[in-house]
């Protein structure tokens, strides 16, 4: 019931019937998240009966973590279309959480990995993990990638390449996870030995300004073939994923598949600049603890290599 005769509250009133402080009302009304009805003759604020169930709602809102930009817009379209609003500022506030619980569940596997290191080695550990940031950001991967791919690339087939290369670090990491993740920042973040990255002598031959396109993309085709075979268990053999591998060659080489241009193509792969280390880093980083190792782009091209040069060898 309302203690005045003009059926209004005071500050006090209101803030004890919604459960909340008289600072919060007051840091409410200061910043017009609760207009005021009126004032009394001594200046102090009075709110009408509409004010409790906004005051409320307020508290709702904050309880939930939504920011004060974000409750604004939800009160301001309380009537028409707030229900549009309000789902798109929870689900931006369910991300924002997700990315923190993945920042902290980082941050303790990190301090796994530092506990459970012998101590000689500790600050080693501690220098490598205290370059990434928690949550981990991808940045420095796709940098790599982008320096070490062609320069024609078009941008919608960097773009798909980098979707499979750069490696996506778990929400909920092992130690070993950790550890794999931040090697691998040290490895594509470390001066190149010579004055540019070396690179693969597809990037050099293929001739056209489709060809770096057509390459990548029937490469990622035959190495998610070769994959599924990874994952089987089985070993290099001839099949549609070797024809896979090199029609994408041909293909952007202009040239038709024959024994003649998979010799050729078989001394070419060989002889190319090789990044097992980073591959080797990507199946730790996505390999669940105790499973069996995650095919990578990396893993299906050697098996897919090793079909080649064993076909080519057979047919002297």
């Amino acid at each position: 019931m309302f203690t005045s005769h003009d059926g209004l509250w005071s500050i006090g009133e209101l803030a004890e019937r919604a459960g909340v402080t008289v600072k919060a009302v007051r840091f409410y009304s200061d910043n017009g998240l609760l207009p005021e009805a009126s004032r009394s003759a001594g200046g102090h604020r009075r709110y009408g009966p509409d004010a409790l169930g906004r005051l409320r709602l307020l508290r709702s809102l904050r309880t939930l973590g939504l920011p004060v930009r974000e409750v604004r817009r939800v009160l301001d379209e309380e009537g028409e279309g707030a229900g549009g609003v309000l789902e798109d500022a929870v689900a931006g506030q369910l991300r924002a959480l997700g990315s923190q619980l993945t920042a902290l569940r980082w941050r303790e596997a990190g301090m796994r990995l530092v506990l459970e290191c012998p101590p000689g080695e500790r600050a080693d550990r501690l220098r490598l993990i205290g370059a990434v940031t928690t949550p981990p950001s991808t940045a420095s991967l796709a940098r790599f990638w982008r320096g070490w791919l062609p320069p024609r690339m078009p941008a919608r087939a960097t773009s798909a390449f980098l979707e499979v290369a750069v490696v996506q670090p778990p929400d909920d990491p092992e130690p070993a996870q950790v550890l794999a993740f931040a090697r691998l920042h040290a490895l594509v973040t470390q001066p190149c030995p010579g004055a540019e990255q070396p690179q693969p002598e597809a990037h050099r031959t293929a001739g056209g300004s489709r060809a770096p396109a057509v390459l990548y993309a029937g490469l990622a085709q035959a190495y998610e073939l070769a994959g599924a075979q990874l994952r089987r268990g089985a070993g290099p053999r001839p099949g549609q994923e070797l024809d896979s591998f090199v029609d994408a060659y041909a293909s952007a080489y202009g040239s038709r598949d024959t024994p003649a241009f998979r010799r050729l193509l078989t001394g070419q792969l060989a002889a190319d600049p090789r990044i097992d280390r980073y591959w080797e880093l990507t199946a730790e980083v996505i390999t669940a603890p105790g499973g069996p190792p995650e095919p990578t782009p990396g893993t299906a091209h050697d098996w897919l290599f090793a079909a080649l040069d064993a076909q080519t060898a057979a047919a002297g």
